[in-house]
């Protein structure tokens, strides 16, 4: 299922977090992973960010969390993004979610 994600421009916090699920809406685990990725493109189809992210470390990973930790630079752009969150498992297969469309993150200007 998508998610909404807020922030404001130049912000490195709050982090987008998810739980990924399989398609009977049950967590994926996690903890057999080689690598999740967050990936995030603009309203003309541009990727902006193509980054690792990583288990949510406050939870445990058979619980489907994934988060990613913005730097800066991440949001100096306001306007609407696209994201997607890339698992590779350690057989080498690949699933991108959410499974049907996009999170959407929303940077909000500044005022100054």
């Amino acid at each position: 299922m998508a998610s909404v994600f807020y922030v404001k421009q130049g912000d490195t916090r709050p982090y987008p977090r998810v739980r990924l699920d399989d398609g009977f809406g049950d967590p994926v685990n996690l903890t057999a992973v080689s690598g999740v990725k967050f990936q995030m493109r603009d309203s003309a189809g541009v990727t902006v960010l193509d980054a690792a992210a990583v288990p949510d470390p406050d939870q445990v990973t058979n619980r489907g969390y994934v988060e990613y930790r913005w730097v800066a630079g991440d949001t100096d752009t306001a306007g609407r993004f696209f994201a997607e969150w890339r698992v590779v498992f350690a057989d080498g297969t690949i699933q991108t979610f959410p499974t049907v469309g996009f999170d959407v993150v929303l940077v909000e200007g500044e005022i100054a």
